[in-house]
């Protein structure tokens, strides 16, 4: 299979999660003009599996390092089939919420707040997991980025002081995801030999393996939690499954790209973690924050109602997050 065998290459693979993990939801707002995110998420979740597969049955099954995806399924032990499998329902519950948040209060906030900090808490999480890197500068890196998070949260404040409760349900929503995206990684993480890719312990997963596992728990935990959300939805009337089978084809596969976007970057984050650290790379990866705020406030233009100050409250906020970002690649180093 392949593997990385450097810092700086880890890094990279860590910018590329944070684009797509920051990016996919891009797809999410251009299927939202003419379908609910409650049926669009069907689709992601879909094209998250069908990645996932793809992935595994070929970075994953070529190469002279670790195991073939096939080999490495049968001889892992049901205790790590069944921890990826909850990092799948857990990150799936997470998820689910960002998706609602979005749509209810748009990248700009969702983003920046529930992955903000579900990137506090999963950096803590996953360094006392498996310490690796500096622990100075990731609190400093750390401290930067909840900084950016509250300078982020004044700003939809400001902006939105008309909408008052609509800004309280989506600033809510966002809080309650990034709580539970905060826990999905260590589950995933202790399912793999994250010391050896190149020889791997009897039992554990390599990444590619690992991350097919995690998404078939999204699959499941799927039937029952989006399940729950089109008959029972956060915000607006509720759908059905009919609606979802009379989708047009070109929205079903702006879903599905979707998920093949946080694939690759899934995919990505956990293949430079043997190098990096969970922390670090989880940390960079969540630094999707960034680029979907950047999407949220440049492309879809969800701050054009701001009010005085926000500007530079905005700008604030990105200079934080990248000095934030900044310190957890040097931790590593």
């Amino acid at each position: 299979m392949f593997i990385i065998s450097t810092y700086p290459v880890a890094v990279i693979f860590c910018i590329i999660t944070m684009l797509c993990w920051g990016s996919w939801a891009n797809t999410q707002k251009i299927a939202g003009k003419s379908w609910r995110f409650e049926l669009f998420y069907w689709d992601y979740v879909i094209g998250v599996v069908l990645f996932s597969l793809l992935s595994a049955l070929t970075l994953g099954s070529h190469g002279e390092g670790g195991r073939s995806f096939i080999t490495d399924l049968k001889q892992a032990d049901t205790d790590n089939i069944i921890k990826a499998i909850i990092g799948g329902i857990i990150f799936n519950a997470a998820n689910i919420l960002l998706s609602a948040a979005i749509s209810i209060a748009g990248m700009a906030v969702a983003f920046p707040v529930g992955i903000g900090i579900a990137l506090v808490l999963g950096v803590i999480v996953n360094y006392f997991t498996a310490p690796q890197g500096n622990i100075e500068y990731i609190i400093i890196g750390i401290i930067l980025i909840m900084a950016a998070i509250i300078t982020n949260a004044i700003a939809y404040k400001k902006a939105n002081r008309v909408e008052k409760k609509l800004s309280f349900k989506g600033l809510l929503i966002s809080v309650l995801a990034g709580l539970l995206m905060s826990l999905f990684y260590r589950f995933i993480a202790s399912s793999m030999d994250l010391s050896n890719f190149q020889h791997p312990a009897i039992g554990k997963m390599t990444p590619y393996t690992a991350v097919f596992v995690f998404s078939i728990g999204i699959l499941l935990s799927n039937f029952i939690f989006n399940s729950v959300l089109i008959y029972k939805p956060f915000d607006g009337a509720p759908t059905n499954y009919a609606a979802y089978f009379k989708g047009k084809f070109p929205v079903h596969l702006t879903g599905i790209l979707g998920g093949i976007i946080w694939g690759i970057g899934n995919s990505f984050n956990l293949i430079a973690a043997g190098k990096a650290g969970p922390a670090i790379s989880y940390g960079l990866g969540q630094g999707a924050t960034m680029v979907a705020a950047f999407w949220g406030v440049f492309i879809w233009k969800e701050f054009k109602q701001k009010g005085a100050g926000t500007g530079g409250l905005i700008t604030a906020m990105f200079v934080l997050f990248i000095a934030g970002l900044g310190m957890l690649i040097y931790s590593g180093i």
